[in-house]
């Protein structure tokens, strides 16, 4: 099979993250057992969903792992031209679909060269890895990477497929997810004095979160290889109150914290929270019971870091003609495998621009690419 027929096939598995993704692996199975590749899965905790190791040639240390999320981002309310789940391709040089870019196109691509792989007599093996509920915060990939490296020889280097147009990424930011929920005292809003308005105390936090980037830059806390050059603190959704005319007694926002990979999470978080504890202390002398809480949504996604990594960059700009790396704002599951020791760059088909996107597509000249990576990567593993 093509890589284009392959992609077809997975994009036919609507492997949203809420949903299970059994019905994919069951399938990529099949495919390695036809051609005699042994393979893992590592399931979640419930069984619901698991990530699938594969290895491609002898059971020895070195030789490189390709990684892939098999999880996909909803299309509610999405204005799509086609069926998401449907691999169309309208003869345009683009092939449309979920997850097509993101990232079933390198999947594919992976799974289509497994055939000429096992033909050939590899001297360090090729490892698939394929993870669930990257989309929701890196989930599954840390149990798949403690299984890989408890069980197994240690890999030499690890390539994770993102969508970045067959350009090597050295570096990329942490991410974390959190929910602060702001307890007032309910009151009638004509008796201000009486309440205190968590809407109120929420929205003078919310400006805080934002005045803290400007910190970092004023510091001189920036990346220029970044095309968002500091750490970034946002806030994406804010709920609360009951009626106009009544001071709000809740409010909850949830809001993220991008880091560069000099930065630390913790550190930036500690900004927050000391606002945080004076806003509550002035709420506590107007009302005792009011409070600010702040929790994480998702443990932090680690930054990766442009370190250790010359070798498989060497490999990468050697296979593709001496591409320049760069580095991107989102985050992915590199920097989990970076934490294990393993040196990582991330290299995959296709345009972020296009990812979580109505009609999402990928460019067949991209699909192509990566086909002649896997092969020049089989080669090459032929004789180091």
């Amino acid at each position: 099979m093509t890589a284009a027929e392959i992609l077809a096939r997975l994009v036919g598995f609507a492997t949203v993250s809420r949903d299970s993704n059994l019905a994919l692996i069951e399938w990529v199975e099949r495919w390695l057992v036809e051609h005699d590749v042994a393979h893992w899965r590592v399931e979640s905790d419930d069984g619901r969903k698991a990530n699938l190791l594969a290895r491609i040639g002898p059971d020895v240390s070195g030789g490189v792992v390709l990684s892939g999320h098999t999880d996909v981002v909803p299309v509610d309310g999405q204005p799509w031209s086609t069926d998401p789940f449907t691999l169309v391709d309208k003869s345009d040089g683009r092939l449309y679909g979920r997850g097509t870019c993101d990232m079933k196109g390198f999947i594919a691509c992976a799974l289509a060269a497994v055939p000429r792989w096992v033909d050939q007599t590899l001297v360090t093996p090729i490892w698939l890895a394929f993870s669930y509920d990257e989309e929701v915060g890196c989930i599954g990939a840390p149990r798949m990477i403690a299984r890989l490296m408890a069980d197994h020889p240690r890999p030499a280097a690890v390539i994770v497929g993102e969508p970045t147009l067959m350009h090597p990424v050295v570096a990329h930011k942490g991410a974390t997810n959190l929910r602060t929920t702001v307890t007032g005292r309910a009151a009638h809003s004509s008796q201000v004095n009486q309440g205190v308005s968590a809407i109120h105390v929420a929205a003078r936090l919310v400006t805080h979160i934002e005045e803290v980037m400007a910190e970092l830059k004023a510091e001189g806390r920036v990346d220029e290889a970044f095309n968002v050059v500091h750490s970034s603190l946002h806030v994406g959704k804010i709920q609360g109150g009951t009626a106009i005319n009544i001071m709000a007694r809740e409010c909850t926002f949830e809001w993220e914290i991008r880091h560069l990979p000099s930065d630390h999470f913790e550190e930036l978080l500690g900004r927050v929270n000391a606002r945080a504890a004076e806003l509550e202390a002035e709420m506590h002398r107007r009302a005792p019971d009011t409070a600010i809480v702040t929790e994480a949504l998702n443990t932090t996604v680690p930054a990766l870091a442009d370190d250790n990594n010359a070798e498989v960059l060497a490999l990468c700009r050697d296979l593709l003609d001496e591409r320049p790396a760069g580095a991107v704002a989102y985050a992915t599951e590199a920097g989990q495998f970076q934490r294990q020791g393993l040196p990582t760059v991330i290299c995959g088909p296709g345009s972020i621009g296009q990812a979580h996107q109505p009609d999402e597509y990928i460019a067949i000249d991209q699909l192509e690419a990566c086909e002649t990576f896997m092969a020049a990567l089989g080669e090459r593993l032929q004789r180091t």
